[in-house]
């Protein structure tokens, strides 16, 4: 076999495990994504992202550790602790799931040549909202 016929999708999945250290934090996860692109050997599509955890997010920003600080002061701002959330009744972290809701699970980034397209200073953005947590998973995919 030659590969797949024309015009036809190919979809490879991969999945990345971490461990956070803080409640709040957000890790490069650029480099994971990256290598499996390059494993995946897909030259043009889409790449997907996603977080399997309700209190995490998934976004693509800048890197730079200010700007890291920012978000994650942002998001305390927005979406204080111990604010009487009706689902703090059950977890206590109400919080870390209204914040994952509005910044999102998920990703999608186009690859092309190989290589994913992101702006010059852009990182894909692992985003822990209720850690310490020692198997957080994010699940790839590549379609082309």
């Amino acid at each position: 076999s030659t590969g797949p016929a024309a015009g036809s999708m190919v979809t490879k999945h991969s999945e990345v495990s971490l461990s956070t250290s803080s409640r709040r934090q957000i890790i490069d996860i650029t480099g994971e994504v990256e290598a499996f692109v390059k494993k995946s050997g897909m030259e043009d599509g889409l790449c997907v992202a996603f977080s399997l955890h309700s209190t995490t997010a998934i976004v693509i920003n800048e890197g730079e550790e200010g700007l890291k600080g920012d978000i994650l002061r942002k998001v305390e701002q927005d979406y204080p602790s111990g604010q009487g959330w009706g689902h703090d009744r059950i977890d206590d972290n109400a919080d870390a799931h209204l914040a994952g809701a509005t910044l999102g699970p998920s990703v999608t980034m186009i690859v092309k040549g190989g290589r994913l397209v992101l702006g010059t200073w852009q990182k894909v953005l692992f985003v822990e909202l209720d850690g310490p947590r020692s198997a957080r998973r994010i699940v790839l995919t590549i379609q082309g």
